[in-house]
């Protein structure tokens, strides 16, 4: 008995051995349209998007086990470009740019209709807000003065697209200043900026870094200017919760649009499955690399109408019950 109890056992080793040696075949083969390595494309640094993905992608790299990192670019808009090229596997982007630069209007390369760029997921609101130093005495839109020094951001970047025009409508005159949000941090506190539009996911880092080392102002929106800029761009209103900064005393009228993680649609379907499966399966973490991953979750995925999704993406929603239809689906 106690041989049969002895092979009995051998046998099912064995069984599990094969099986265990079949599985990283099957692994192995799986990877076989692997890249070797990939790249996120980011923005400046001292933004959102530069911590979020760089974060992301490091998490990515060590999990998956393909190299990987975030680059600096210029922003959404850049990102959809090389993104659609292959010279980014993966990239963040807008909606207002992604929308811009599908249908061959972006001033980056006007008449291309970036469609080879696909959904993966989606990661959170960008919301458009003001910051002055208080010493300035700037309180309100309606404060600022004619001629004001103002900080858009990267050229090309979704505030550098959207905010001087929204701008406008509401009355601001200003000279338009364009570089990366450390350096307009900076510029501002030397007094070289009067104003910084920032529009960049929460709690913005060259903010944060800010109101450490002097006292700021983060200007809300009037109601009524609000509803102006509601009723001439593609945002929707937004609250800028008072905890997210320690200027603020209470929440902040703003407006907003969502943001996407991209993937050149040539991409590995079953690389991309993987890497949407952990990001969206491990929410906690993607929230200790920016707390604007906070609304990176699944639910969200309906917030994207327009660009198409990439086959990987797409098999993980359907599986995990977040239909996607096929016309939806590259």
């Amino acid at each position: 008995m106690e041989n049969k109890m002895k092979a009995s056992r051998t046998l099912m080793l064995a069984a599990l051995s094969a099986s265990v040696m079949a599985l990283g075949t099957a692994q192995a083969e799986d990877r076989s349209d692997w890249p070797s390595n990939f790249t996120v494309g980011t923005a400046s640094q001292g933004g959102t998007y530069f911590a979020y993905g760089a974060g992301w992608a490091n998490f990515v790299a060590e999990n998956l086990g393909v190299s990987g990192g975030g680059e600096v670019t210029g922003g959404p808009m850049q990102n959809m470009a090389l993104v659609h090229t292959g010279d980014l596997a993966f990239g963040l982007t807008t909606m207002g740019p992604a929308r811009e630069s599908m249908d061959g209007n972006s001033p980056l390369a006007p008449g291309m209709k970036m469609d080879n760029v696909c959904a993966i997921f989606p990661m959170y609101e960008t919301p458009f807000s003001v910051t002055a130093l208080t010493s300035s005495g700037i309180k309100s839109i309606a404060d600022i003065p004619d001629g004001a020094r103002i900080g858009f951001g990267p050229a090309g970047s979704t505030s550098d697209t959207y905010f001087p025009p929204m701008l406008e409508t509401l009355g601001v005159d200003f000279d338009r200043r364009n570089g990366s949000w450390n350096d307009l941090g900076g510029q501002l506190q030397d007094g070289l900026l009067d104003v910084i539009a920032f529009a960049a996911g929460i709690p913005i880092p060259a903010v944060s870094q800010l109101e450490v080392q002097t006292d700021v102002n983060i200007i809300e929106f009037t109601e009524a200017e609000m509803n102006t800029i509601l009723d001439a761009f593609p945002v929707s209103e937004f609250t800028i919760p008072a905890s997210t900064y320690q200027s603020l005393d209470s929440n902040a009228r703003a407006v907003s649009m969502w943001n996407f993680a991209i993937a050149n649609c040539d991409l590995s379907e079953s690389f991309v499955y993987e890497v949407t499966k952990l990001t969206m399966e491990n929410n906690a973490q993607m929230v200790s690399i920016h707390k604007a991953a906070t609304t990176s979750v699944p639910a969200n995925y309906n917030k994207n109408t327009f660009i198409p999704w990439h086959p990987g993406a797409a098999r993980w929603f359907n599986e995990n019950g977040y239909t996607i239809p096929a016309n939806m689906i590259k």
